[in-house]
């Protein structure tokens, strides 16, 4: 199959690892041009235009950063999408869904919404968590494609169900993540044995698996070689606050982690691992 991905990050790249090895006939491009030699080794075309990408398949995949930079590579005058696919796989919030949706079909192009849920190893593995937005028609006849990177993509409903239940499971990892961090740091500052606290914390309905995926990262302090920015969890819990706002939902708790996650990247840290929040937890107050 003949797929142009756009938007060559962590994500993007993973994903194309998969994609190629899965068979499939790749050409990329990225807003900022330079070569990817691991892609290209294998196989994948690098389009120098926007022009070129979409001319070169009928699917185009996006894995950009956010709504505006759909908006800036695929929705400029005078590019051809009709007759297009387009699978929109990035975090963007419900109503940027359904805008891009409805441009894209005055357009004569066709879009699904299908952001994932998992990092660069079940990106490489086919192992993703992908909620689908769309008509049941166009799940089903994308479902093949989507199998290649998850072993059992979710159908959620129309165009914006998916964006949501994304952006509900990404204020959970920035939540989660924080009220880890506060449990950690009180346990660190009160001098209990560290694996007595866990080995209770296992047994109980407390538990989430991302405590011990990030425990080791807080505790040697080292959030070198992210999965996941802490820059993107500040964009994404942006996004679950206007949101949730929308809907008349308290958004106290979302604030909160807002300004803990704003606060690491204005120390210079947004491309650290989200997990850096910790030592903005534990740190004195100011």
């Amino acid at each position: 199959m003949n797929l142009s991905l756009f938007g060559i990050g962590l994500m993007g790249t993973a994903i194309a690892h998969r994609l190629l090895q899965q068979g499939h006939t790749l050409t990329l491009y990225n807003r900022t041009q330079r070569e990817f030699p691991d892609l290209q080794a294998q196989g994948a075309t690098l389009a120098e235009t926007v022009e070129a990408a979409i001319s070169a398949s009928s699917i185009l995949i996006l894995t950009l950063s956010d709504a505006q930079a759909i908006q800036d590579i695929l929705l400029k005058p005078g590019l051809n999408l009709h007759g297009k696919i387009i699978l929109q796989m990035g975090t963007i919030a419900p109503q940027e869904s359904q805008a891009i949706a409805q441009t894209m079909q005055t357009l004569g192009a066709t879009y699904l919404e299908a952001p994932v849920l998992g990092s660069i190893p079940e990106a490489k593995t086919g192992t993703l968590l992908i909620f689908v937005g769309a008509s049941q028609n166009l799940f089903e006849q994308m479902l093949p494609l989507l199998k290649d990177l998850s072993e059992a993509p979710r159908y959620i409903g129309e165009i914006g169900t998916a964006a949501a239940t994304k952006l509900a499971l990404n204020q959970l990892i920035g939540s989660l993540t924080s009220a880890f961090s506060v449990s950690l740091a009180l346990i660190q500052n009160s001098g209990v044995n560290l694996e007595t606290f866990m080995d209770i914390l296992r047994q109980s309905a407390l538990y989430a698996p991302t405590f011990d995926k990030k425990l080791q990262r807080m505790v040697k302090q080292n959030y070198h070689n992210p999965n996941f920015p802490a820059k993107h969890l500040l964009k994404d819990m942006r996004l679950a606050q206007t949101t949730a706002a929308t809907y008349g939902i308290n958004t106290q708790i979302i604030d909160a982690v807002i300004a803990i996650t704003q606060h690491s990247v204005q120390q210079g840290q947004g491309e650290a691992d989200y997990s850096v929040i910790f030592s903005a937890i534990n740190s004195p107050l100011q």
